[in-house]
């Protein structure tokens, strides 16, 4: 029986709000979907392994006890927040100059076919931005703490053991969810590669999401 191990406790409620929380609609999962749409398999892997340092970097910053370093110091707090809401907030403006020159091109036979060709270079490089928009992300860091907390024993003797085991099954977790999302992604990279109206329009639309969780970053309180 697993639960009590490592000083964990209820481990099938802490799974069933794991999976809960990550099929939740996030800047990560989002980017992935989109990597992977436009780019391909490899590509959604890269960003994958982005979003897994990155979130892997969080449940250990966690676990070290930074979340009440960024409680205690509002203003350190508030400097990432920023940073986040503003990276994101370049990425969506980024994507949209991307979406506006496929849709100039769109009629053009002499245009290149490949996604990346209406794409900056400076947004070909699917793991480092992934693992950007994981590490400027403070809430993650008062989320894992929060959460994590309520699954672990308070008399077990070491539960910074526990922290890292629970950050496991969210990494697992979460490896199977953006799978599923890069091979859901082939298939749009298809469409997408065949018809620019349609990557345009996409990749409009998932521009003017990450611009919304720009917003969304800056102005959350706490």
């Amino acid at each position: 029986m697993m639960a009590g191990v490592l000083g964990i406790t209820d481990i099938w409620t802490y799974v069933l709000g794991t999976v809960a929380i990550i099929l939740l609609p996030g800047p990560n999962s989002l980017f992935v979907l989109s990597t992977a749409a436009r780019r391909g398999v490899a590509a959604g892997y890269r960003a994958a392994g982005g979003v897994f340092v990155g979130d892997g970097v969080l449940m250990l910053l966690s676990a070290a006890g930074v979340a009440s370093l960024l409680k205690a110091y509002p203003p350190l707090f508030m400097l990432i927040k920023y940073a986040g809401a503003a990276y994101l907030g370049y990425v969506g403006l980024t994507m949209l100059r991307g979406a506006w020159r496929r849709w100039r091109d769109r009629n053009d036979p002499a245009a290149p076919r490949l996604i990346d060709a209406a794409e900056p270079a400076a947004m070909r490089s699917p793991f480092r931005k992934a693992l950007v928009i994981s590490l400027l992300n403070p809430k993650a860091i008062l989320f894992f703490i929060s959460f994590f907390i309520q699954f672990v024993d308070p008399g077990y003797a070491w539960p910074v053991l526990s922290f890292l085991a629970l950050g496991l099954i969210a990494q697992l977790t979460s490896a199977l969810y953006l799978t599923a999302l890069i091979f859901a992604g082939t298939f749009l990279a298809a469409q997408f590669r065949q018809r620019r109206r349609l990557a345009a329009g996409a990749t409009t639309g998932v521009g003017a999401l990450f611009l919304g969780f720009s917003v969304k970053l800056a102005t959350a309180s706490g």
